[in-house]
Parts: structure tokens; sequence; C-alpha cells
């Protein structure tokens, strides 16, 4: 039970939600960079949410299925197909042994996700089974995919696959990034907000940055106007988090991402409330960002709202899961 890897793409990787409780080894959390389009694909393909997806970056790959295998793909619209026929976004799609799956224009975001039912047969490292690009562990030989790879799926719930040949797509969930187009990036002030001018405080809220080229999975560079502090600042390491804006000594705002370090001795202006991480997600190189200032509380709310969206969305699609 494969799917065989015809085309990789740029960067197609597993990815899960992370792997928590090594940090202060040294060991990063790595993990899905749009954590909501993973959880959603995997509801729809009838996984538990921890499990990996294909975190598949601009372009997509070109995959072969040995077998009838349930799939969603959720994220970044890469104009997904099975022959001439397009794979609907959202939606739990069976798909036939011997059929391929292609990727080809890219419409809009940046990073899309395919979980599979069953999910992706790879030893967990350290209790996931994401991979560390950098150290090369975890995932599929600790690296992307390449050309002739063969990825194993795990078991299959044959009620599940019955249940998807004979169940409409139904209404896809929205992707946040569908929900707020164009609306600016919340966020809540950084450790070390008051540590730097007002001037640089007007600027982060109220001018445009923009998604430097040389912006990764670690993190995303800004190019926009020099945040300033009122006086110069040294500071011990300390740990940092997805979504947390450091400040280095040239003034660039540098967002920490999924595959971040451990600690940082920089600044800190802000940290992206969590519910506006996929947003980030989705940004793509030169694309302009906006930042909006919201407090604490509100950051709170926001995410008690997006886990009640997910859990609606797991109850939307437990005809599927419940044919167990």
């Amino acid at each position: 039970m494969s799917i065989r890897v015809l085309k990789p793409g740029p960067l197609s990787s597993l990815q899960d939600l992370g792997r928590y409780g090594y940090q202060r080894f040294g060991v990063i959390v790595s993990g899905v960079m749009d954590e909501w389009s993973h959880r959603v694909a995997n509801i729809l393909a009838g996984n538990p949410e921890h499990e990996a997806s294909l975190e598949i970056t601009l372009m997509g790959p070109s995959l072969s299925f040995e077998q009838d295998t349930l799939i969603a793909i959720c994220g970044a619209e890469l104009s997904p197909r099975i022959g001439e026929s397009p794979v609907p976004m959202a939606s739990p799609v069976l798909v036939r042994a011997g059929s391929q799956l292609d990727f080809g224009k890219r419409v809009s975001g940046c990073r899309a996700y395919l979980a599979v039912h069953g999910g992706f047969r790879v030893a967990p490292v350290m209790a996931s089974k994401s991979t560390y690009l950098r150290a090369g562990f975890g995932g599929f030989a600790g690296r992307a995919l390449k050309k002739g790879d063969l990825l194993d799926i795990g078991e299959q719930d044959p009620a599940i696959l019955a249940a998807a040949a004979h169940s409409g797509a139904g209404e896809p969930p929205a992707h946040p990034v569908t929900d707020r187009a164009d609306a600016p990036i919340r966020f809540v002030a950084g450790q070390q907000w008051s540590a730097f001018t007002d001037q640089a405080h007007r600027d982060f809220c109220d001018q445009a940055f923009r998604v430097d080229s040389n912006s990764d999975r670690m993190g995303y560079r800004l190019q926009g106007p020099t945040l300033t502090l009122t006086a110069p600042l040294e500071m011990i390491s300390e740990g940092v988090a997805f979504g947390s804006v450091q400040v280095p000594p040239d003034g660039n705002p540098i967002v920490l991402m999924a595959d971040r370090q451990t600690t940082g001795g920089y600044p800190k202006i802000a940290a992206i409330a969590s519910v506006d991480l996929p947003l980030l997600a989705q940004a793509v190189p030169q694309q302009l960002l906006r930042f909006e200032r919201i407090e604490l509380a509100d950051a709170q709310r926001l995410h008690l709202e997006r886990e009640l969206r997910i859990e609606n969305i797991r109850r939307s699609f437990d005809n599927l899961k419940g044919a167990r």
C-alpha cells in the first residue's frame, strides 16, 4: 500500500503538529507551517489531527497511487487534478488505484497539505513524524521528497473508503486566508515592546512590510520601515515561539516560523496571534503584509473561536469517521 513519487515539486516534506518536549536539548519543534490546513485535511481524510500530512510548497508533486486511497487537500490552491478532472479542495476525495495526482498553476497561497487516510507510515523520531530538514531526520529519510520515492500508507478502513465513495463532498470549510483576504495580521505586544520607540510602534502598525525572498520555514524576513529601539539593549537569550517577531540590529523584523531556533537574543516587538499564523504560512515572497495590534484577551478569544470551528468541521464529517 503505497504512493510513488513521479515528480517531487520544489519542497514537499512530511510534517505533523511538531516535536514537543525537546527544546531544552536544542531540538526545534518544526511541524506544519499552516496548522489549520493540516488539521482540516486530516479530519476530512478520517485521520487523527496529529497524523503527518505532506506539506507542498508553491508547486506540487506528481504522485501515483497503487491502491484506492481517500485523500484531502487543504491550504494553497495549486490546481490539483487527476487526469483532466480537477480535485476539489477541502473535501474528501477517493483516488482509485492506478490514478495519478498532479498539480498545476498556483492560484493562491504558498503551501498545500495532502492528507491520506491511514497516514504515512514512517517511523516517528522523538514522538513526531515531522521532517527537520536542516538536521536531516524525521519524516521520509529526513529530507524532502525525491523522484522515485515510495511512500507507504498505513492501514485504511474499508468502511470509510466505502462511505467516501458514496458521499457528496458537501460544503468545504473555508481557510482563514479566504475569510480574511488582505486583512491585517493581528499581534499582541512582544516582551520588549516598550523598548522600541513610539515611531517604531506606529510604523509596525501603520506601514506595510514586504516578505523578503530570503525567507523560509525558519523565519520570514520583512522589508519595510526600520524599527528602532529607544536605547541600545543587551539581552540574554530567551525562549522564542512560532510567531515571535524579532528585530535584529539592522531594524528589519524577522517573524519566526515553524523551523525556528529554540532561543533568541534579539528584542521582540510582537507576537503574532496564533489564529493568524496560517495567513503568514500562506504568504509568498514579495507579498505585502500589514499588522494590527490586539490585546491578549482578544487573541485568546480568537483562538477559542478557531477551535470551535475545527470542532464543528469534525462533527460535520463524523458520518465519514463514524463508519468505522
